[in-house]
């Protein structure tokens, strides 16, 4: 796989799974980057070591780097580079004035914050600097926003290429003919851009999305309706990670516990028989740095 995603609920341990396979990815000889796109920024926790949104290696791996993309900050330089193509089309495809495009141009894009970290992701990979792309994602809601961000967004494209064709229309009827501007060839790459992530996330042979979670009802719950969610989008799941598993029974809590834990991973197993279900221990202390992460990386497959 050139690229997986690990997701799920907030605080079933998305971002250790995540580290722990760059570092299982890393020690057989791949060039690996991890990409953290959680606003919390939790991956610089889980490696013991600042990242930041420029790529660093890790500390002490050899084929191991890091970085953390920021949405926001993709989207305000997406703005500022296509702001006059933008401001364009609305002057000549609306009656606005420019007071109105610049309030209508501050307006929010449903899905184009998290379109722009993703496009970070596929410039990344299309620098072909590493063999293997790992992403850290946000919790399920921020997750699927993210997934569904190139639907959004070529709703907008079809919006926006409809209004400039009214324009084009309008110029060849009293000039006989249309020149393509700057405005169009946006539209054009912002197209191309929302195919070629749609066209990786659909590539089964070389994304999937690793889902993680734990034995517990609200956390199952979340994790059926993000499993379904993937497969309306048609982006491979293939295998699922049940982290936090009590394995001690030394004590009448921790034989209860267990028991309950066994009767949930036992109805994910029934749910979703063609994923592969990868127990992960319950770990004694917080996982942070690589001696931990190595204890959870013997845990998961290649």
């Amino acid at each position: 796989m050139k690229l997986t995603l690990f997701g799920g609920k907030g605080g079933v341990g998305k971002t250790t799974c995540a580290a722990a396979a760059g570092l299982r990815s890393a020690q057989n000889q791949c060039p690996t980057l991890v990409i953290c796109t959680d606003p919390a920024h939790s991956l610089a926790d889980s490696l013991d070591q600042t990242v930041g949104g420029e790529i660093k290696p890790v500390k002490e791996v050899e084929n191991l780097s890091a970085i953390e993309v920021n949405s926001k900050k993709a989207l305000e330089e997406f703005k500022t580079q296509h702001e006059d193509e933008i401001k364009n089309i609305l002057d000549t495809s609306t009656h606005l004035d420019d007071e109105d495009i610049d309030s209508m141009f501050q307006l929010p894009i449903p899905g184009m914050d998290e379109l722009m970290g993703f496009k970070t992701i596929v410039d990344l990979i299309d620098e072909g600097k590493f063999e293997r792309y790992i992403v850290d994602t946000a919790p399920t809601g921020h997750a699927l926003r993210l997934l569904n961000s190139p639907y959004l967004i070529d709703d907008w494209i079809k919006v926006m290429a409809k209004m400039r064709w009214k324009y084009r229309y309008m110029v060849q009827s009293f000039s006989g003919k249309y020149t393509p501007d700057k405005s169009d060839d946006f539209l054009m790459s912002l197209k191309k851009t929302v195919k070629r992530i749609e066209k990786m996330l659909r590539n089964d042979s070389e994304s999937e999305f690793v889902v993680v979670t734990i034995p517990e009802p609200m956390a199952i719950l979340e994790t059926e309706r993000l499993l379904l969610e993937l497969d309306e989008f048609g982006i491979a799941a293939r295998r699922l990670i049940v982290n936090s598993v009590l394995e001690s029974d030394g004590c009448e809590f921790c034989r209860e516990r267990r028991k309950i834990q066994q009767e949930h991973i036992g109805r994910l197993k029934q749910r979703f028989n063609n994923l592969t279900i990868v127990p992960v221990p319950l770990q004694a202390r917080p996982v942070v740095g690589m001696a931990a992460l190595n204890r959870i990386m013997d845990y998961l497959p290649d």
